[in-house]
């Protein structure tokens, strides 16, 4: 159920060991990369390698990151692994218009003959600045997130604070498309978990909702910095019980006032709380 996933595991294409590690490792949902961890003597390998694994089922959710649709890779990309039915959702890297999204959405729907989840990668100041026209291109888009490290060079950022304006820029977007919170992106240094921490906190506090990962042990890190506290199931138990007796906006015995608005993020609280 990738509307309630926290955890998103990359594993490259062209070592199926590993994509196999990544499906047993927890993860929510396990995204074969075709494109930035592969190298471009190695595409034609991963790509038949993991049509072969998603010819069957398999036990998480996997998703697939084709190579962008302005390189030579991706139409070869896109005729491997789409008919597969072991595929739950492709992630489109440097998406910079709703055409991009289109495109895709239409060729999956003819070739499965239903929709395929699509997620955009938005890695350039153009698509940071089309996002909202990404989010709501197609109804086979499911989300929109970040792709940092592309971003970052683009835009010649140094400061990891110069990226909260895009960050906070895809978030609205996200909502204002009824498009669930975008995740983070990757933290690259695989072994500074108190850095991802921190980081995590940073990201939940500006609206996002889980984050991907290039190693299993950043995932239950991860999982715990978006997982609600006991203190915040509580309260939002308290809200819900009593909007449960009242209608209207009212106030709680300890002064606070809550409304719809207030009820309806408790609720998420809960159903994100109990998403297992």
């Amino acid at each position: 159920m990738t509307g309630l996933a926290l955890t998103w595991l990359y594993a490259p294409g062209d070592r199926p060991r590993v994509v196999a590690k990544a499906l047993a490792s927890g993860a929510d949902v396990v995204v074969v990369d075709l494109e930035d961890a592969v190298a471009p003597d190695r595409k034609a390998y991963a790509r038949s390698a993991t049509a072969e694994l998603l010819s069957d089922p398999q036990p998480v959710p996997v998703h697939v990151r084709v190579n962008a649709l302005a390189s030579p890779w991706a139409a070869a990309d896109l005729a491997a692994v789409v008919p597969a039915p072991g595929l739950s959702g492709l992630r489109l890297p440097k998406v910079a218009s709703s055409f991009d999204v289109v495109h895709v959405a239409r060729r999956a729907a003819a070739v499965r003959g239903g929709a395929l989840p699509l997620y955009a990668l938005l890695e350039t100041a153009l698509g940071i600045e089309r996002a909202h026209a990404v989010a709501t291109a197609h109804p086979s888009l499911r989300g929109i997130a970040i792709g940092e490290a592309d971003l970052r060079a683009d835009l010649g950022v140094r400061d990891d604070a110069g990226l909260d304006w895009s960050r906070a820029r895809v978030v609205v977007a996200a909502r204002a498309a009824g498009l669930a919170p975008p995740t983070q992106s990757v933290h690259p240094d695989t072994r500074d978990l108190e850095g991802l921490i921190a980081s995590c906190a940073h990201g939940r506090a500006l609206g996002f909702l889980g984050r991907a990962a290039i190693h299993p042990r950043q995932l239950p890190v991860i999982e715990r910095a978006y997982l609600p506290t006991a203190q915040e199931i509580e309260q939002a138990e308290t809200i819900v019980k009593a909007a449960a007796t009242e209608r209207g906006a009212q106030a709680l015995p300890d002064g606070r006032f809550i409304d719809a608005a207030v009820v309806a993020d408790a609720r998420r609280t809960l159903a994100l709380a109990h998403r297992g």
